[in-house]
């Protein structure tokens, strides 16, 4: 178990890669394009996720369920990211931070649909005031760079990014977390060269200016590496609800850093439109929330308890 400083400085790591990631994304792809961009991301990650793999001595699996596994891992990472990188021809880094945001949203649709998992009217509530934030964000203006088209490929991208995480967790591999990023990223770089047939004319031809390859080296090393190590940490060491959190902080920053770092503007309804969204995300989470304060004031109750009936 770690620490309770290194859980907080673990999670605010976390939360600071993902809030700066979207901004990374289009910043890698202002002089690289955009799916170039992507498959140079996985292309560069996979052999450091193999030295990793390789002194951290990690196990990797190459059994048919393994291989399934990692098939539903990419999903999240090719599989979800192509959508998002196309989409930064249309949205601002804030504005795809935020549609991630509705990725707990969307996978409890998915789940009460195709699982028939129960949702209370709280989150039924909170689905329907995020989709009304998200309706007047499309309504914002593309004079904005928030243009519907670019709205639709990040639904998308989210879809495929949560139909992963249920992939995995069907497939249940028994597998460590590193060997399955590993397995994961090796699956997107051979959908990467599959590519390659169509993005060829378009490989770089010169040395990209800074921002791009710095932006570039940040989401392999922060986003693909850093990120996932500091997600699977938490995971195994925080509740789901608190970690889900990271769901309603991470756009409202994403947005802040990119008004601030990158000039980005945000019309009225655009700004009243991820308001709304992240009510919306707040009304969701809220039972969950209780839930895990009632929880951890009783774990309290009972430790003050044993306390006193020990002395």
């Amino acid at each position: 178990m770690l620490s309770k400083r290194n859980i907080v400085i673990t999670y605010v790591v976390l939360v600071f890669i993902w809030a700066t990631t979207p901004l990374a994304i289009v910043w890698s792809v202002s002089d690289i394009y955009i799916l170039w961009a992507m498959a140079l991301r996985f292309f560069i990650a996979l052999p450091i996720a193999a030295i990793l793999l390789f002194f951290l001595k990690v196990k990797f699996p190459t059994d048919k369920v393994a291989l399934q596994s990692y098939v539903a891992g990419s999903f999240s990472l090719i599989g979800s990211q192509i959508f998002t990188y196309i989409a930064t021809q249309y949205l601002s880094s804030g504005i795809i931070a935020l549609m991630f945001g509705l990725a707990p949203i969307i996978a409890g649709l998915m789940a009460h649909f195709a699982l028939n998992q129960h949702l209370n009217r709280l989150q039924w509530l909170g689905m329907f005031v995020a989709i009304s934030g998200l309706a007047l964000i499309c309504f914002a203006g593309s004079e904005q760079n928030i243009q519907p088209i670019g709205i639709g490929l990040m639904l998308i991208s989210v879809f495929m990014y949560c139909l992963s995480i249920f992939w995995v967790k069907k497939v249940n591999a028994n597998v460590q977390p590193m060997a399955q990023a590993t397995g994961s990223i090796l699956v997107s770089a051979l959908g990467a060269i599959c590519l390659m047939p169509w993005i060829w004319q378009y490989a770089p031809t010169h040395l990209p200016e800074a921002k791009s390859l710095l932006a570039l080296i940040y989401t392999v090393i922060m986003a693909s590496l850093i990120a996932m190590f500091c997600y699977f940490k938490l995971v195994r060491n925080i509740k789901a609800t608190t970690l889900s959190l990271t769901n309603v902080m991470t756009p409202l920053l994403a947005m802040l850093v990119g008004v601030l770092v990158n000039h980005e503007k945000l019309s009225m309804f655009g700004v009243i439109g991820a308001a709304i969204i992240l009510i919306g995300l707040f009304l969701y989470f809220y039972k969950d929330l209780q839930a895990s304060r009632r929880l951890q004031m009783h774990l309290k109750q009972q430790n003050s308890k044993q306390s006193f009936e020990n002395e």
